[in-house]
């Protein structure tokens, strides 16, 4: 592991994270799920979901972050003062997102979920705010996202895609549009080549 040193919504984090993340794939996990350890970068749109965030007003509100990683976006929510709930495949996503949770003082639940199974959040009330960042990176995310919108998101609640310009992204706002979901694209210096989208039920 190797620390790394950030800004969120003002307060200096210091993370841990795997130095070299390439160490990771695990060539039987990905036979079976093709399973690669995306959660162990710190990627662009993380850090520009979690600045997005961060000037929110999201105080009592209860927020998810489906494909949290290292969890970035889900800090600067619970910083703001939000009931927040990390969430992702990987359980060594979520160790560390406990550990770096409790080494920077801050109080986020965690809980596994994969999108394609449509489990994991059992007993969970419907959020407020949905968060996701860079998850479009394979065509297989993008209905089972949408349907995972679906069903957590409260009827007058709204979900940020941070996307940095990935070839699927596209398809799956033109989806989310014909399932009768606005989008918003929000532009960002952070991604260049893509933005951060609000979703809402029409």
């Amino acid at each position: 592991m190797v620390e790394e040193r950030t800004v969120v919504a003002g307060h200096e984090l210091v993370l841990l994270r795997p130095e070299d993340p390439e160490r990771l794939i695990d060539e039987d996990r990905f036979a079976t799920d093709e399973f690669m350890p995306y959660w162990a970068e710190l990627w662009p749109s993380g850090v520009a979901l979690a600045g997005y965030v961060a000037r929110l007003d999201v105080r009592g509100r209860r927020v998810l972050e489906l494909g949290c990683g290292l969890a970035l976006p889900t800090f600067a929510a619970a910083l703001g003062g939000a009931d927040v709930l990390a969430t992702d495949w990987a359980p060594e996503a979520l160790a560390l997102v406990a550990c770096n949770a409790a080494r920077n003082g801050i109080a986020v639940r965690t809980a596994p979920h994969d999108w394609h199974a449509a489990a994991g959040l059992e007993g969970e009330r419907r959020f407020d705010l949905v968060l996701a960042a860079d998850v479009l990176y394979e065509e297989r995310n993008a209905a089972p996202l949408l349907t995972t919108l679906a069903a957590v998101l409260a009827d007058h609640g709204a979900a940020l895609v941070a996307d940095p310009g990935r070839r699927h992204a596209p398809a799956f706002f033109d989806a989310a549009r014909a399932a009768g979901w606005s989008v918003a694209h929000h532009a960002t210096d952070v991604l260049p080549a893509g933005s951060i989208a609000t979703l809402r039920r029409r």
